[in-house]
């Protein structure tokens, strides 16, 4: 069931979010309720869109170990010896 939500915000953020929405294809509405299924802890989060869905696995696993923050370190140690 769809509620209607009014928000009051300062105008140039909202222009902002209608940008935001616009370059992701979406409606204002679908973009903010996109944003706030993040916080639901039943609700699906909304499916990646193809191009970046396809980039899935392209990169071949990290050669230092876990991407972790450790990694990183352990990664730059290695890089500047």
């Amino acid at each position: 069931m769809q509620t209607k939500l009014t928000l009051r915000l300062d105008s140039a953020l909202i222009e902002a979010a209608k940008i935001q929405a616009r370059r992701n294809g979406k409606s204002l509405s679908a973009f903010v309720a996109d944003y706030f299924a993040q916080f639901a802890p039943d609700t699906k989060a909304p499916e990646l869109p193809p191009i970046v869905a396809s980039l899935s696995g392209v990169l071949p696993p990290p050669e230092h170990g876990s991407l972790d923050e450790q990694g990183y370190y352990r990664f730059l140690e290695e890089k500047h010896r």
